[in-house]
């Protein structure tokens, strides 16, 4: 049986990240938010644009206040008032000053700014109370980012503050990555759908909506293909259609050992490489992954709460890299102290759902209450955490250290 960090690295081998050439789109700024830029960013723009004032205060000559002082004020005729977004017309002689404020262009002449709190001010007169740095409270042009440069690398996911960056930079139209197509379906005899009547023995498929949502949530595209019948003719034709209009399939059920476990033999049929059948974990030991020349296939297990880790684990940084980012799309873990005690037999990388706080400036893990089971997914509601106990661990003492997956 594969170990977890095994069956992680055939996983992420595998993706292919979208390509630059032929997974393009075009996207106007205000639809650009959370996506990923294919193309690195360049500007034939300084910031900030031109030498500009970062307080409220007088331009003035250095050398005209360097020997300012409460006992010794320098006295300075006030000869223009520069608001912000003024062009200003006037150079800045000696004995001279320019009332000016916050984000306004330096006039010629000035190449410092003392700020008001530092001065005595009436009609057109100044009086500098205090010396200032040389140059202090100027911002120069080009000293945030000089134009011709790099201003933003690809690969990166598109957040607020690089949407804020793009629009002072007057670019309306991004390059991005396509979004990844993941299809989901569910498959079993004894599955339902919310709006059906619960019959006994049938289970309501929760797997697909989870699974749909967790993929939104990363930034793709999601093609819903509803539940499949434990039937070799619908299996074949719907995973036949997954594979050639989605870059990544998700099934759960029918990976198992069961009489009515169809799905490996269907990848096989249709010419899929199987990479493996099972994972030493649990819960989610049933777990296949496949390759097709152009789509990923995870088999994942029908149990929901299995369904949810292993996509968690394994599917969340593949869609992660497919979609272009350049970094960071691995699973990651912290070390924290454990609050309770938690328990393994083993045998299996064990994960353990709960909840990661804060807690004076320590982070803590403290599991959910109720039965841990796999198929028990009401407990897992209101969580945020995976903690992780490694195989031959079979016990963590409160206070220990433990790592964690956080999840939510």
């Amino acid at each position: 049986m594969l170990s977890v960090q095994d069956a992680e690295t055939i996983i992420l081998d595998a993706v292919q990240p979208l390509n630059q050439k032929h997974d393009l789109e075009i996207v106007d700024l205000s639809t650009a938010f959370h996506r990923i830029l294919a193309t690195p960013v360049i500007s034939n723009l300084d910031f900030p644009h031109w030498d500009n004032s970062a307080m409220d205060g007088f331009a003035v000559r250095y050398e005209d206040v360097q020997n300012s002082s409460p006992e010794n004020p320098t006295s300075l005729e006030i000869v223009v008032e520069i608001p912000a977004g003024y062009q200003p017309q006037i150079t800045i002689k000696p004995g001279q000053a320019a009332r000016i404020f916050t984000g306004a262009i330096m006039p010629q002449g000035a190449d410092t700014v003392v700020m008001q709190e530092k001065t005595n001010f009436q009609e057109n007169k100044v009086f500098i109370l205090a010396a200032p740095q040389p140059q202090e409270f100027v911002r120069h042009q080009g000293d945030f980012y000089q134009a011709g440069k790099e201003l933003l690398p690809a690969g990166i996911k598109l957040n607020a503050t690089e949407i804020a960056i793009l629009a002072a930079a007057q670019l309306s139209k991004i390059s991005v990555f396509r979004r990844p197509r993941v299809a989901i379906f569910s498959s079993g005899d004894e599955l339902v759908t919310p709006e059906q009547t619960l019959k006994p023995g049938q289970i309501v498929d929760s797997n697909q909506y989870a699974l749909a949502a967790l993929v939104k949530e990363l930034g793709a595209e999601v093609l819903m293909l509803g539940i499949v019948k434990d039937n070799l003719t619908a299996l074949t034709e719907t995973i036949n259609y997954a594979i050639n209009n989605a870059d990544i399939v998700l099934s759960s059920g029918g990976v198992s050992v069961g009489d009515y476990d169809y799905i490996d033999k269907i990848l096989a049929s249709l010419g899929a490489k199987i990479h493996f059948r099972a994972v030493q974990m649990r819960p989610g030991k049933p777990l296949t992954f496949a390759t097709f020349p152009n789509s990923l296939y995870f088999g994942l297990p029908g149990n929901p709460v299995s369904a949810l880790v292993t996509f968690w684990r394994f599917v969340q940084p593949a869609i992660k890299k497919l979609s272009g980012i350049n970094r960071g799309w691995e699973a990651r873990f912290v070390n924290v102290k454990s609050q309770s005690e938690l328990k393994s037999q083993g045998k299996m990388e064990t994960y353990i759902w709960g909840n990661l706080t804060l807690n004076k400036n320590i982070y803590e893990f403290l599991p959910t209450d109720g039965n841990l089971s796999s198929g028990n997914l009401i407990n897992l509601a209101q969580t945020n955490a995976l903690a992780v106990l490694p195989v031959g661990k079979t016990f963590i003492s409160p206070g220990e250290d433990v790592l964690v997956l956080p999840v939510g």
